[in-house]
């Protein structure tokens, strides 16, 4: 992959990462239930649902679902409807006891909970597949080895992905994490998340 492609490649998925979405809601929400560090198991889920994009549209299936109605709106619907189960579990989770309690019910969250969640998150979100198969081939030229050119843009997005969740949507969080240690403060953050997961669940089902 050429230098000038691959920083065009670098500076559209920086603008993509950025921009707020299920992802960084979850990612988030996780650093504010469990800290900062911890919340790399979600962005990890997350990372392997877009590898999983990039392999279906690589291998073809992404061309299915985005020509097939039927196909693409089960994907949606199962996605917003997984979407609004997160949001309204949150928005009635139990605000947990301040300190050595909470300190227990932030282990309980376990990082193979939080690794699934993550990637079931990004997985079932079939405009992500569209998205890729419109956006993916700007970057590969078919003239030249395949394989390398993926393994190029893997890594950039998977690297960058991590970067901006893990650096910035999970740092962004931390503010906000003394009000965990009150009911009325848990129950405010739950409530707004919960929210935030359902309205992107709407987003998911009425946007085209």
């Amino acid at each position: 992959m050429a230098p000038a492609i691959w920083l065009s490649l670098l500076a559209a998925t920086v603008v993509i990462c950025i921009t707020p979405g299920a992802g960084a809601i979850n990612t988030m929400s996780n650093a504010l239930a469990v800290g900062w560090r911890r919340s790399i198991w979600g962005v990890l889920g997350q990372e392997l649902a877009l590898l999983a994009h990039i392999v279906i549209v690589a291998a073809g299936v992404g061309v299915l679902v985005a020509n097939t109605p039927a196909l693409f709106n089960a994907i949606r619907y199962i996605g917003a409807a997984y979407l609004v189960y997160l949001g309204v579990r949150l928005i009635f989770t139990k605000p947990q006891p301040p300190a050595a309690d909470a300190e227990g019910a932030r282990r309980a969250t376990t990082r193979t909970a939080m690794l699934r969640r993550g990637f079931w998150v990004n997985l079932l979100n079939p405009k992500a597949i569209v998205f890729f198969l419109a956006f993916i081939p700007q970057f590969i030229d078919v003239d030249a080895p395949i394989l390398p050119q993926y393994l190029i843009l893997i890594a950039t997005a998977v690297g960058v992905d991590v970067i901006v969740m893990w650096g910035f949507f999970a740092v962004a969080a931390r503010p906000f994490r003394r009000y965990t240690e009150t009911a009325r403060g848990q129950r405010v953050l739950n409530s707004v998340f919960g929210a935030l997961f359902v309205g992107v669940a709407a987003l998911l089902l009425f946007i085209h």
